[in-house]
């Protein structure tokens, strides 16, 4: 497999993040986002019953405002850095907690938070880990929904949705299968990592990867060069979350 890497720098320029095979989140400074969030789901790879809201999403019961708990757990996230935007996706895992990756919360000044709804959520403190592509974000407000995680990893032909805002912008849902599993391609020292072939672009980095069943089994954090994606395992954000040792202060852009 091809390897590649970051951007060099923070935030790299957009031709070179065009360059890098499987970086996800976006490099250049981006155009002002939509505002409030659309609410209207855009469906990739494989339609699925309902066509601007889901009739359900694995493992999911609708809620009294027409949605499930696998859409209303996913956020939009905006990185306001010292002269520079990006933006990335994360989800909830309590009232207060969302995960997401190093990466789309590294270098800021501040970080925006919008849910499925549109509503402007404030975050309180972000913090990574040194080795591998994930992140926490504390919020002062609180979340719409979380989602349970999976006990074990998927196995090779698990079928998988994603739940994000690719581009920084329509909440989108992607399905489709593992893969298999591979050596980090991005030298994150994460080991190994699952291969999906459902479909992301830039911005879907932190989406949550659900099973059958509506519980988080990885997060997404690259693509290949063909659109699939390369999740780390929910194996290793348990362990991130069992060890509180692993995680620091993300650093930001006036450090």
């Amino acid at each position: 497999m091809t390897r590649a890497r970051r951007p060099p720098g923070a935030w790299g320029a957009a031709a070179a993040c065009a360059s890098a095979a499987l970086a996800l989140t976006g490099c250049g400074a981006l155009p002002p986002l939509p505002d409030p969030v659309p609410t209207a789901l855009t469906v990739i790879a494989e339609p699925l019953p309902s066509s601007s809201l889901p009739s359900s999403s694995p493992g999911g019961a609708l809620s009294p405002d027409g949605f499930d708990a696998a859409i209303r757990m996913s956020v939009r996230i905006r990185n306001v850095g010292c002269g520079s935007l990006s933006t990335g996706s994360g989800f909830a895992i309590d009232d207060h907690t969302l995960v997401t990756n190093r990466h789309v919360v590294s270098e800021s000044a501040a970080l925006e938070i919008s849910t499925y709804d549109g509503r402007d959520v404030r975050a309180q403190a972000a913090s990574s880990a040194p080795l591998a592509d994930l992140a926490f974000v504390r919020t002062v407000d609180p979340l719409p929904a979380f989602g349970g995680l999976a006990p074990t990893d998927p196995v090779p032909g698990a079928s998988v949705t994603i739940v994000g805002y690719p581009r920084g912008s329509r909440l989108t849902m992607t399905t489709g299968n593992v893969i298999g599993a591979t050596t980090d391609p991005l030298n994150e020292n994460l080991g190994e990592v699952l291969v999906t072939d459902a479909r992301v672009e830039l911005g879907s980095s932190g989406s949550p990867v659900l099973d059958s069943q509506g519980r988080v089994v990885g997060v997404v954090y690259a693509r290949g060069e063909d659109g699939a994606s390369f999740v780390v395992p929910v194996s290793t954000l348990r362990e991130m979350l069992d060890d509180e040792s692993q995680v620091s202060p993300a650093p930001t852009c006036t450090d």
